[in-house]
C-alpha cells in the first residue's frame, strides 16, 4: 500500500500486517453512529462523541481527508443549534410545564393547522430537541471520523469490479469536501500574509472565486486521468454470464430488503434471518459474476489482517451491545422529558462505548519525523536511490 501522505500516514515500507484495511476503519465508525442511533441519552452521546474524536486524534494520518474532520464537528455543531432554533421558533409537540419565555406568536391560516410560529418555549421541549439533535450530531461526527481515519479514495482499490464506477463516483463526491476545505484554507493565509480580509461577506466573496476555480480544475484534471487510464472499458462477458448476474444481483437485493422487513416485524421473524442471509449470498455472488466485466490489477492492495478485524470488530461490539441495551433497559437509553429529570449514566452501556477506544491502542498513527533542518538531516536508503512512487488513488484496467 502506497503512503496515504506526508507525516504521520503510513509509510511505503510498512508491513501490510501492521496496515489497518479502510474498510475496518469505515465500518468503525459507521457502527459506532449505527450506536448514536440507538440511543438519546445526551451522556452515551457525549461518550460517543469523545471516543470517537480521542481514536481520530490518535490515528489519524496527515492528509487533506484527515484535516477535514473539524469541519464535520463544525457541521455537527450547526445541525445541534438549527434544531434548538426549530423547536424554539416552530414549537413541539412535546408538553411542558416550565415555560422559559414567551414569544410573540403569529397566527396562521387554517389550513397551516398543527404549525406555530413564536409562542411558549418550555425547557421540555428544547430538552428534546437537545436530545434528538445530538444524535444526528453524533452520527455525522462518526461519518467525519471514518473520512478523517481512511481516505475514501483507498477504499476504491478494495471494492468488487462490478462496482468499480460506482465507486468512483462515490469517492469524487467524498473527496471533494477534503479538498474544498484544504483550498479555503490555504486561500485564507494567503489572503491573511497580504494584508486582506479574510472573514466576513466580502472575504467570503474573494475566496470563493479562487475555490471555485480550483475545482474546476481538478475536476478536468480527473476526467483526463480517468481517461488516460481506460476508465469505462469492460471485458466481453457471455450473454448467459450476464442473465445470471443480473438475476442474482436482483434476487440478492430483494432478499435483503424482505428479509430485513421480516426482522423488524414480529410475523416475520422465522423466516427473516433464513432470507436475509440467502439474499446477502446472491448478491455476493451477482457482484463476483459482475466483476468478470471489469478485470482490474491492484498496486500494493489492502488487506484484511488481525490488525484490522479487531478494529471492525470493536465497532461492532459496540453496535450490537448498545442494540441489546435499548431492547433491554430502554429506559436508561431514552430518558423522558415529561416529568423534566436529569439522565443517568447506565453503566454497562457505557462501558460497552469504551470498547470502540481499541483501535486507539491497536493502531495509533506513527510520530511525525523532524523536519528536513530543524535539528535533523533526512535520512537516505543505504542504496542512494530515490523513494518508490506513491500508490495511485485508483485502479487501473488490466
Amino acid at each position: 500500500m502506497g503512503s496515504d501522505g506526508p507525516g504521520r500516514g503510513p509509510s511505503r515500507g510498512a508491513p501490510s500486517r501492521l496496515v489497518v484495511h479502510p474498510g475496518a476503519w469505515w465500518l468503525w465508525s459507521l457502527a459506532l453512529g449505527t450506536a448514536a442511533t440507538r440511543t438519546t441519552n445526551p451522556l452515551l452521546l457525549t461518550l460517543l462523541l469523545a471516543v470517537s474524536g480521542y481514536v481520530v486524534v490518535t490515528c489519524r494520518p496527515d492528509t487533506p481527508s484527515a484535516r477535514s474532520y473539524p469541519a464535520f464537528v463544525k457541521l455537527a455543531l450547526a445541525v445541534l443549534l438549527v434544531r434548538l432554533a426549530f423547536a424554539t421558533l416552530l414549537g413541539s409537540p412535546i408538553p411542558g410545564t416550565h415555560v422559559i419565555v414567551t414569544l410573540p406568536e403569529v397566527p396562521l391560516p387554517h389550513w397551516a393547522q398543527g404549525i406555530r410560529l413564536g409562542g411558549r418555549v418550555t425547557a421540555e421541549a428544547l430538552v428534546f430537541a437537545l436530545y434528538d439533535g445530538l444524535k444526528l450530531a453524533a452520527l455525522l461526527v462518526c461519518v467525519g471520523a471514518a473520512n478523517a481515519l481512511a481516505a475514501p479514495a483507498r477504499l476504491l482499490k478494495s471494492l468488487p469490479g462490478a462496482l468499480y464506477e460506482t465507486g468512483v463516483a462515490v469517492v469524487v463526491a467524498l473527496t471533494f469536501a477534503p479538498h474544498l476545505v484544504a483550498d479555503v484554507r490555504r486561500l485564507r493565509a494567503a489572503r491573511r500574509l497580504r494584508g486582506r480580509p479574510d472573514r466576513g461577506v466580502r472575504g467570503l466573496l474573494h475566496v470563493g472565486l479562487p475555490v471555485l476555480e480550483g475545482a474546476l480544475e481538478r475536476s478536468v484534471a480527473l476526467a483526463a486521468a480517468m481517461d488516460a487510464r481506460g476508465y469505462g472499458r469492460t471485458a466481453e462477458v457471455a450473454p448467459a454470464v450476464r442473465r445470471t448476474t443480473a438475476v442474482l444481483t436482483l434476487g440478492g437485493l430483494l432478499g435483503v430488503c424482505a428479509g430485513t422487513y421480516g426482522l423488524l416485524t414480529a410475523e416475520g421473524g422465522t423466516y427473516g434471518l433464513p432470507v436475509l442471509f440467502a439474499g446477502v449470498a446472491a448478491a455476493l455472488a451477482g457482484l463476483w459474476l459482475g466483476g468478470r466485466r471489469s478485470p482490474r490489477t491492484r498496486y500494493r492492495p489492502d488487506t484484511w489482517n488481525p490488525r484490522s478485524l479487531l478494529v471492525a470488530g470493536s465497532g461492532a461490539a459496540v453496535a450490537a451491545l448498545l442494540f441489546l441495551a435499548a431492547a433491554r433497559d430502554p429506559g436508561a437509553l431514552h430518558p423522558g422529558v415529561v416529568p423534566l429529570v436529569a439522565p443517568a449514566l447506565p453503566l454497562w452501556p457505557a462501558a460497552a462505548v469504551l470498547l470502540g477506544l481499541l483501535p486507539a491502542f491497536l493502531a495509533p498513527a506513527a510520530p511525525a519525523g523532524p523536519a528536513p533542518g530543524r535539528g535533523a538531516a533526512p535520512r537516505r536508503a543505504a542504496t542512494d536511490r530515490p523513494p518508490a512512487p506513491s500508490a495511485p488513488a485508483a485502479e487501473e484496467p488490466s
